[in-house]
């Protein structure tokens, strides 16, 4: 395994960064500052565990549960939070949230917390395939025990329909019939990321290649992961489980992540059932970014589970 998860002493902030911390603590704050008693807070994307280790620092939780569909981020986390007695990791895919918080019967929802970015150490190990930078298998698979079909295995096995229409969908490249129809041509020959990158800049104009690369990653991470659907069913469950007066925050990465939470969190404010409390996004400091180009393009949204009145 990689030396990031096996060396102890190179542990510390290695696995990821974690993106908008105070904005978090901040908007989370309001569901934790009764010192109420058997609340529990979610991670439901834990990663490398940096935003769980400020709400243990900053709110006397009693339960903390810690979800990732990343094996590595799991065995990662264990060994950061080893001391905690009261954190609990789950190697699941978040649409089980309601499950996983089944098996904590009498205690309250406060917080709840998704970040959908990919990890840092999911981008720089290439056996996982996540970036257009190094070359590495073709994988993008965030559970490498649940899933079988890689990306290589989309590429290989799609069709030029189907392949066009998740870059466009899922990626937003204007170049998505031209680049689906050149990796068609050339499919047998691609099985590596750098294969893919070749023919990417082989097919768009040079002003456009990075941004490309980007889409089209994204793309086939997206498709690999069924991200779009598990984002959206969880997050309703989510909701679902959350307690009144509890809050619920989410840090998406592109516009398809921001608007289904957008269109989520509208719907359920319309039902009465949250009430939004960033009426935009809350992006991250120019500081921020500066220390950590990684937070760029992220946007919060954070919302409140509304008291049910009955009719």
């Amino acid at each position: 395994m990689n030396n990031v998860l096996t060396n102890t002493s190179q542990e510390v902030n290695v696995f990821h960064v974690p993106v908008m911390v105070d904005e978090v603590i901040y908007y989370l704050s309001p569901a934790f500052n009764n010192q109420q008693e058997k609340v529990i807070f979610v991670d439901a994307t834990i990663g490398g565990g940096g935003h769980t280790e400020k709400i243990l620092q900053y709110f006397k939780i009693d339960i903390v549960v810690g979800i990732d569909w990343d094996k590595d981020a799991i065995d990662y986390c264990k060994r950061k939070f080893k001391q905690y007695k009261n954190v609990y990791l789950f190697n699941k895919n978040y649409v089980e949230i309601d499950c996983i918080i089944n098996k904590f019967a009498g205690y309250q929802v406060k917080g709840i917390l998704f970040d959908y970015g990919v990890s840092l150490y999911q981008l720089r190990t290439p056996s996982r395939g996540f970036s257009y930078q190094t070359n590495g298998i073709l994988d993008m698979r965030f559970s490498q025990t649940d899933l079988t079909k890689r990306a290589k295995e989309i590429i290989k096995e799609s069709s030029y329909e189907y392949l066009a229409r998740i870059f466009k969908v899922y990626g937003e490249e204007r170049f998505a019939r031209k680049i689906a129809l050149t990796i068609c041509k050339n499919r047998q020959k691609i099985n590596t990321t750098m294969d893919v990158v070749n023919l990417v800049k082989s097919t768009v104009p040079q002003h456009s290649r990075r941004k490309a690369l980007a889409r089209i990653f994204q793309a086939l991470r997206i498709a690999v992961n069924n991200e779009l659907y598990n984002i959206q069913t969880a997050l309703q469950k989510a909701i679902s489980i959350l307690s009144p007066t509890g809050r619920i925050v989410c840090l998406s990465y592109h516009s398809l992540e921001d608007r289904l939470v957008k269109n989520v969190f509208k719907q359920n404010a319309q039902l009465k059932t949250l009430k939004i409390i960033t009426k935009k996004p809350v992006t991250p400091l120019i500081a921020e970014i500066q220390a950590n180009p990684q937070a760029r393009s992220a946007k919060l949204r954070a919302a409140e589970k509304l008291e049910q009145i009955n009719a």
